[in-house]
């Protein structure tokens, strides 16, 4: 019984070997293979370049730089004095002591490992660095990459920027992908939304080791596989006059937004102040005068709410014109206010006898005051809906603010009062009427392409670097259709260009183009009124290609404050202007500029 009870014990424990011997050799084999290659080797990693960033017209806003890592490798003379020369040595050239590299060094020694002594070095410090490498063996130079902005602060907003891992990105991101815990993530903006296209395959450098962890040889050099590009909608020029004319506004506080009238394609979104995204990727040995910390992240273009002031005279003349009792002619005299009854309502001037077309164009408060008490609020608030004021632009865009629909609909649904003062204040865009620069764009490109309500989409495609693949992005989309009669839009456009030609838009004016546009200066309690200005613009004969509002903070008035950053981004468009687009880079050139043999080494 003994024996047969030590049989069946020999027999269980035979099969829980078998078990785990088919387990090890069949079923996880390579698995445990790659924890044995592990064991033997030791990876040295080359960051891969990140892919680019494209305006439309082959302009890299975001590229790659040149970037090393310096590596030792316990090998020759290992005496204390002389690790201490190297460390003096190296510490002229890096921003560490010598007493800091000096463990370092020891660190290498001890453990028989290759030991960073300092990483994203720039091109500057590589060439005294590569004169000691001839002086002392085990010095060993990795190139790399980093990000890099080419024109600093130019689509910052949309750009983004990276920044270090957090553990609970960490915990999060997929390893295959060759994260580590140095590795610098999207953290806002393009940056962050597209991470996972933009992030490369890492190569390295592959060591052999003994069974102490001592270097060996090298086995293998990996290349890195670079990012995929992507292409945006952003016209360079427009994007450049955008962001200058901002800088050099009276309080260098707005936005501006440019749209494609016939698709929804953003050409331009620009918030200032602007930051600089390099200040995140700084060279380890470069010191930095600036702080990250102190930047402005708040994007005015999607965020930022204010009235829109008298370029909402546009919907209200659009009410009046649908609802066919205004007679373009019929003169309104303007005497500098209006009497209410209850109250008296001022004009920001004293115009006399105007007309449809002179009051839109030199923005008389009394002629719409006249329009709106004719028509009611209801029948602007009509139009204001059919434009889809106090919705979001549907943009694919993060923190965008809806702004605030004005009109009696919502008094009365909340059983509170709608006074005639509030109809005047509808009528000419102030009261609790709120809007982003955004949102007056993808109206402005509404107007433009008659009715049309686009989505507003930035990017167009994405390229990918390891197999040529092109996914398609950009999509046009019609929100909603602004049904006006034809005749409305023809007056409509009458009279933005008669603003232009002869009103308070005059600034916008360009020969050999066809220019329309309204001024718009909001009431501001706080301070200074703020400057708007919308427009569009077309090639004679063509259908407007290009709709825009720009926005000055405290900037006193539509015209003289946003007019001149309107025409310099239309200008820049029709190329007519001091504006153009660089050479565009090749698909490759970037990467070639970084390895000239268009692969990676360890230098020697």
């Amino acid at each position: 019984m003994r024996l047969k009870t030590l049989m069946v014990v020999v027999w269980i424990i035979g099969a829980i070997i078998a078990l785990r011997l088919i387990d090890i050799q069949v079923l996880r084999h390579h698995a445990y293979l790659k924890m044995a290659e592990r064991n033997r080797t030791q990876i040295i990693y080359q960051t891969a370049p990140r892919g680019r960033v494209f305006t439309r017209d082959g302009t890299a806003i975001a590229s790659n730089a040149p970037s090393f890592s310096l590596y030792y490798w316990a090998v020759g003379n290992m005496e204390p004095f002389y690790l201490h020369r190297l460390a003096n040595d190296l510490s002229l050239h890096l921003n560490l002591s010598t007493e800091e590299l000096f463990v370092k060094l020891e660190q290498s020694i001890s453990s028989g490992k290759a030991v960073p002594l300092a990483e994203n070095l720039s091109t500057k410090s590589t060439v005294a660095l590569q004169e000691l490498q001839l002086y002392y063996p085990g010095i060993y130079l990795v190139e790399e990459t980093k990000r890099n902005y080419p024109y600093g602060s130019l689509a910052s907003h949309l750009l983004g920027y990276l920044g270090s891992m957090s553990d609970k990105e960490w915990k999060n991101r997929d390893l295959q992908r060759g994260y580590r815990l140095n590795s610098k993530i999207g953290k806002n903006g393009i940056e962050k939304k597209f991470e996972k296209e933009l992030k490369g395959r890492d190569g390295g450098v592959y060591l052999e080791v003994d069974y102490r962890g001592r270097v060996k040889s090298i086995i293998e050099d990996k290349k890195w596989v670079a990012g995929s590009d992507v292409y945006l909608t952003l016209d360079f020029a427009v994007q450049q006059a955008a962001e200058e004319g901002l800088k050099k506004s009276l309080t260098g506080r707005g936005a501006a937004v440019a749209l494609d009238p016939r698709t929804g394609a953003v050409l331009a979104l620009a918030s200032a102040p602007a930051y600089d995204p390099n200040l995140f990727v700084p060279y380890s040995d470069e010191a930095s005068t600036q702080h990250a910390a102190k930047i402005n992240e708040y994007n005015l273009a999607i965020q930022g709410v204010y009235p829109p002031a008298s370029t909402f005279k546009i919907i209200t003349g659009a009410a009046a014109l649908e609802e066919g009792n205004l007679d373009v002619k019929h003169k309104i005299t303007c005497t500098g206010k209006y009497d209410s009854g209850p109250r008296v309502f001022k004009c920001w001037g004293t115009h006399g006898p105007v007309d449809f077309f002179d009051g839109m164009s030199n923005s008389c408060d009394v002629y719409f005051y006249a329009v709106a008490s004719q028509i009611g609020a209801a029948a602007i608030e009509r139009v204001e809906r059919m434009f889809m004021f106090g919705r979001q632009t549907g943009i694919d865009l993060p923190g965008e603010k809806s702004g605030n629909l004005y009109g009696p609909t919502r008094r009365a649904r909340n059983k509170t009062y709608w006074f005639v003062g509030d109809t005047l204040n509808l009528s000419i865009g102030q009261g609790e009427l709120l809007v982003t620069p955004l949102k007056l764009a993808q109206f402005a490109a509404a107007v433009a392409s008659r009715g049309k309500v686009y989505r507003p989409y930035y990017v167009e495609k994405i390229v990918s670097n390891q197999t040529g693949k092109t996914e398609q992005l950009g999509t046009t989309e019609v929100l909603q259709y602004a049904e006006l009669k034809p005749e409305t839009y023809d007056m409509l456009f009458k009279a933005l260009k008669y603003t232009v030609d002869n009103g308070t838009a005059r600034r916008v004016k360009i020969a050999g183009l066809d220019v329309y546009g309204k001024t718009g200066t909001a009431q501001n309690p706080h301070g200074a009124d703020h400057g708007w200005f919308l427009a569009f613009a077309a090639r004679p004969g063509e259908e407007p290609s290009i709709a825009l509002a720009v926005f000055v903070e405290f900037g006193e008035g539509g015209s003289s404050a946003a007019g001149p950053i309107a025409r310099d981004m239309i200008e820049a468009y029709f190329r007519k202007g001091k504006y153009a687009p660089p050479v565009a880079v090749r698909p490759a050139e970037d990467y070639l500029e970084l390895l000239p043999t268009g692969e990676h080494h360890v230098g020697h």
